[in-house]
């Protein structure tokens, strides 16, 4: 389990690894395998957030036009909706979904289930793309990026601080209000 800072890069993550020259359909399943395990407990904890926390924790991280929507599917579909949102492509947020789950009382065992049919089904997917087509398309992407990948990875680590940096500033305005 990484916790990475931006949404998908699990999934690019998952796509680059099963690519690698290995060229094996069970080093794809089991690097699989661990995304889906990885995913079952950040989603089992978000969830267990969204039970303890309830409404209080889905409005703190999303916006109230969000949480209308949230909150009026997880009433009326529950695991359904559980299993879409794990489906969703990046930049979906997964989390709203996860802690209305956990809010509006989604059981846990079917929580698990639903969420973790949708991750085996979603990085099964990705797997088999990183080891069928995973050496053309990571061949192309370095002839196409090979001049711009350091300007990538100074953005994306630009993007990194700056989020940083903001949670801090958010976080002591936050406790100077409070004092």
């Amino acid at each position: 389990m990484i916790p990475l800072p931006v949404p998908g890069t699990t999934d690019l993550l998952l796509l680059f690894l099963a690519a690698q020259k290995y060229n094996s359909t069970w080093i794809g399943a089991s690097f699989a395998a661990w995304a889906v395990a990885g995913s079952l407990i950040g989603g089992y904890l978000t969830w267990g957030a969204g039970r303890k926390g309830g409404a209080a924790a889905l409005n703190r991280h999303a916006s109230h036009r969000l949480v209308d929507r949230i909150t009026g599917w997880a009433e009326r579909h529950g695991i359904l909706f559980v299993a879409i949102a794990a489906l969703l492509p990046p930049p979906i947020p997964l989390m709203p979904f996860l802690l209305a789950a956990g809010a509006f009382g989604v059981p846990r065992v079917q929580f698990l289930w639903s969420f973790g049919l949708a991750r085996v089904l979603r990085y099964g997917v990705l797997a088999w793309l990183g080891v069928t087509y995973g050496h053309h398309i990571v061949r192309v992407w370095r002839q196409s990026v090979a001049g711009w990948s350091t300007t990538i990875l100074w953005v994306y680590a630009g993007v990194v601080v700056l989020g940083l940096a903001y949670g801090v500033w958010k976080y002591t305005r936050k406790s100077a209000h409070a004092a």
